[in-house]
């Protein structure tokens, strides 16, 4: 394949793709139609310039056929006259006639199967061009449609998704650990309201035994309807020296707690 041919092809090849990129199936569809309606207009006056040409046609063939029996009587007349001479000119006048009659017979007819042809694809191309107003209207439609999708998938396609999901997976994250936060301080809050509740009820407890307990020693140590106590001066019973030691143990013993 020579260089001239290589390039030819390849110019060829991207003129078409030019075009092709540049059609709008709108205007394309348009400017179709519209050398359609050109079409049918030019079918319109062929046939209408044959139907002329057939009218003429019938007429000359009328005029001749009328022509050849007018002779065709005078030729009579004359042989009724006896004017033989006379009668044969009428019948060469009548011989014209009918062979020009003949030949305009021929192509009455031939021009009568071009009408009724160009009738019929008058009516086809008029029935294709309805049907292509009708897909005209369709295609225009359907082509919208896909250019309207086009452009949402173009434009569904330029978002950055991942990073939109990221950025609401880290809030979900702050969320979630701000919701621990609170849950903590909470839980904390009432760990120590509840250890305040316990060492005062713990307390309660041996407050209450500490004066059970005084209620206890002093009841034993002086009993109802007993003696008064005796007076300091006096000396120490042995039994009050055991006491008085067990008290001095006590107080070290709570002392050290």
């Amino acid at each position: 394949m020579g260089l001239f041919d290589r390039l030819s092809r390849v110019v060829r090849a991207n003129l078409n793709d030019l075009v092709s990129k540049a059609e709008d199936p709108e205007k394309v569809l348009e400017q179709t139609l519209i050398d359609m309606g050109e079409d049918l207009l030019q079918l319109k006056q062929a046939v209408a310039r044959t139907m002329a040409e057939r009218n003429r046609t019938e007429q000359r063939y009328k005029q001749d056929l009328t022509e050849a029996n007018k002779w065709e009587q005078r030729a009579k007349l004359a042989l009724s006259k006896g004017e033989e001479s006379l009668a044969r000119e009428a019948l060469v006048r009548k011989k014209s006639h009918g062979e020009v009659a003949a030949t305009l017979k021929a192509q009455l007819e031939q021009q009568n199967a071009q009408v009724e042809t160009l009738r019929r694809n008058l009516v086809a191309l008029e029935s294709k061009i309805s049907e292509a107003k009708t897909k005209k209207n369709m295609l225009i439609a359907r082509a919208k449609a896909a250019q309207a999708n086009e452009a949402l998938q173009g434009a569904l396609g330029g978002i950055n998704t991942s990073g939109s999901m990221a950025a609401f997976e880290r809030m979900e994250d702050k969320v979630l650990e701000a919701e621990a936060r609170s849950q903590a301080v909470g839980e904390l809050t009432s760990t120590s309201l509840d250890n305040q509740f316990l060492e005062l009820e713990a307390g309660s407890g041996v407050d209450d035994e500490l004066a059970m307990l005084k209620a206890q020693i002093t009841g034993s140590a002086q009993p109802q309807g007993a003696l008064p106590e005796a007076s300091s001066n006096e000396p120490s019973s042995p039994k009050d020296k055991v006491v008085d030691a067990e008290l001095e143990d006590l107080r070290r013993q709570l002392d050290n707690l």
